[in-house]
């Protein structure tokens, strides 16, 4: 029996988000904040956003997800042109300390804000996927842990189905063991949903991401490949 030679064709990643010259200053401001930014992010990648207080990082992250306007750019969703009120219907966004915005006087109540019918399955699964199935729904958010109210907030946006997720200093005031808490929930989402992170730690999630952005004074520093290198 003769085995021919098998050719693998490597296969070419999807863009899903594109920013071409973001560009955004205050109108109260005197200089920019963003400058000129320029970047794309791949289908089902982590990516990370580090840099110092001031950088912009979380200034870019309200423009990614249409809560702020850009003087001048251009954003594009699977090559096409999208407005901000469209980012804001993809976007899952969770800012830092979550908790302080629950809400709901309990767990499920908290996942039913802004749903005029949800099925009973579709809350099970969510929570299975941030690790949460064996919560008590009727749990006020207040009496969970620090780590735990990180992961409800995450399941609140997972509720919507969002088409890419962004987490603003996740690990924000928790300690070590809440910290890789928030570590397992995004590597559980890893492969599967597109998320953008905002960080100070980026150590925390190395291995974890596949690139990082780094800012400096509103322009990019430097973007590099974190599992080759590059």
């Amino acid at each position: 029996m003769v085995i021919k030679s098998l050719k693998f064709i490597p296969t070419t990643k999807l863009i899903m988000l594109d920013l071409k010259e973001i560009t955004y200053q205050p109108q109260t401001g005197n200089k920019k904040i963003l400058d000129d930014i320029n970047f794309d992010v791949y289908e089902n990648e982590i990516l990370l956003i580090c840099g110092s207080s001031g950088s912009g990082k979380t200034t870019l992250l309200e423009i990614i997800s249409g809560l702020t306007i850009p003087q001048k750019g251009r954003i594009t969703w699977k090559n096409k042109t999208i407005s901000a009120r469209q980012r804001r219907w993809i976007s899952g966004v969770v800012f830092q300390f979550p908790e302080r915005y629950f809400l709901g006087t309990t767990v499920g109540k908290e996942l039913k804000i802004g749903h005029k019918t949800l099925r009973e399955k579709n809350i099970d699964m969510v929570l299975k996927k941030v690790g949460l199935s064996n919560i008590n729904l009727k749990q006020p958010p207040e009496q969970l842990s620090g780590g735990q109210q990180r992961r409800l907030a995450v399941a609140v946006q997972l509720m919507r189905n969002p088409s890419i997720i962004l987490l603003d200093e996740p690990t924000a005031g928790l300690d070590w063991s809440m910290k890789n808490d928030v570590k397992n929930l995004v590597l559980s989402l890893k492969n599967k949903n597109t998320i953008i992170i905002v960080t100070h730690e980026p150590s925390l999630f190395m291995g974890i991401a596949s690139r990082i952005l780094i800012l400096e004074k509103g322009k990019i520093k430097k973007l590099r490949n974190e599992n080759h290198g590059r």
